[in-house]
């Protein structure tokens, strides 16, 4: 999987822009990265202990710090820091935006829980 071309943080903090070469650019919201962050504090070590996260809809990017070349850790204002974002991790949220967004909204609604 190549970089990005560029990556850039809104000035409000609430959305990162991948751009990838050939011209395929995705805006994800930061709620959305922290809630399906790639972590094990998120995503357990097995399916069964994913964890659906709530009360994320105010949440913003801190900073992006480079992690080699295949990589970034996005640090969140509410001090999550242990999501390792690879560039592909990053190209399936910007094509699977609706579908992971409403799954995630959907879960929410299982369990009685809010953004």
């Amino acid at each position: 999987m190549t970089a990005p071309t560029e990556l850039r943080v809104s000035k409000d903090r609430r959305t990162l822009t991948v751009s990838f070469a050939g011209g395929r650019r995705y805006e994800v919201p930061a709620e959305m990265l922290r809630v399906l962050s790639p972590s094990a504090e998120v995503q357990g070590h097995s399916p069964e202990q994913r964890v659906t996260v709530p009360g994320k809809r105010n949440v913003a990017i801190s900073r992006v710090e480079p992690v080699g070349n295949y990589a970034v850790r996005i640090v969140f204002d509410d001090f999550h820091d242990t999501g390792i974002f690879t560039w592909h991790y990053l190209r399936e949220l910007g094509e699977e935006k609706e579908e992971r967004w409403q799954a995630y909204l959907d879960e929410l609604a299982t369990k009685g829980l809010s953004r």
